[in-house]
């Protein structure tokens, strides 16, 4: 389940060739941040490993990997300890692997495809090859990471249709190798690729990177996306979060959050 197809990603690709023409893509220094930009603390979240300064607000960035650890843990917890007997629950957590599945391999395409190749590029005409290990090794974390997540979703998928305790410790198995490898990655990332960011990237390019990466999810999706966006936030970062994404991801949450919540109870009761 990937919320992206070719055609959204042509008119992805045309957005970051326009945002190339416009900034120039240089190797000069971002612009000089705002008074609000340095005022701005970066986020810290629960488990998160590093919190890179600079001009970029990484509210959505650091929101997103709280989901993935967030989920990760709930889903070991659950495989665990969920009845094997229980069939409705193993439906809802295989629906669940889904949504959470959709936003991994989202976030990762557009690493993949547009962050990693730029910061790449400009890394190597400044001759940082420390750097240029870091985002090579970027992209080969998400090759190591992909058939973990198919292992689980084939798990998952073996429960609902034919549950039993061999499939469960596969299952078992499965998730604890994505959670290790993922949680790898984002400390990788956290500590290395996203303090280059913040030292390379121009504001532009980052403000222009959002806006394109929010408008590839398709609007069914969006519901989903904003209630897995804040479960399980501080109040002070989802605070944060509300306000930096607008008043339309609120209105869509007072719709939907509450409706949100219940499923997941009802999906993670076991764990």
């Amino acid at each position: 389940m990937r919320p992206t197809d070719k055609a959204t990603q042509v008119t992805l690709k045309s957005a970051f060739s326009a945002t190339r023409t416009v900034v120039g893509m240089t190797t000069t220094p971002h612009t000089r941040p705002t008074t609000r930009q340095r005022a701005d603390r970066p986020l810290l979240l629960p488990g998160q490993t590093h919190a890179a300064p600079g001009p970029h607000d990484m509210t959505g960035m650091y929101v997103v990997h709280h989901g993935f650890r967030r989920d990760l843990a709930a889903f070991e917890a659950a495989v665990r300890n969920t009845p094997v007997d229980d069939a409705e629950v193993w439906e809802l957590l295989r629906k669940r692997w889904d949504g959470f599945a959709a936003v991994l391999h989202h976030h990762h395409e557009l690493e993949d495809e547009y962050y990693w190749p730029e910061m790449l590029r400009r890394t190597r005409q400044v001759g940082l090859q420390s750097a240029v290990e870091t985002l090579t090794a970027m992209e080969a974390e998400h090759h190591e990471i992909d058939p973990a997540l198919a292992d689980c979703e084939a798990g998952l998928t073996a429960m609902v249709a034919h549950p039993c305790p061999a499939h469960r410790d596969d299952l078992d198995a499965a998730v604890t190798r994505t959670r290790v490898a993922l949680l790898d990655h984002l400390r990788h990332e956290e500590t290395e690729a996203i303090p280059l960011m913040q030292r390379m990237l121009p504001t532009e390019v980052w403000e222009e990177s959002e806006r394109v990466a929010l408008s590839t999810f398709p609007k069914r999706f969006v519901p989903f996306l904003v209630g897995w966006g804040l479960h399980g936030l501080p109040d002070d970062a989802a605070r944060r979060m509300m306000a930096k994404a607008g008043p339309a991801y609120v209105v869509v949450h007072r719709l939907v959050g509450r409706r949100w919540e219940r499923r997941e109870r009802r999906t993670f009761k076991y764990a």
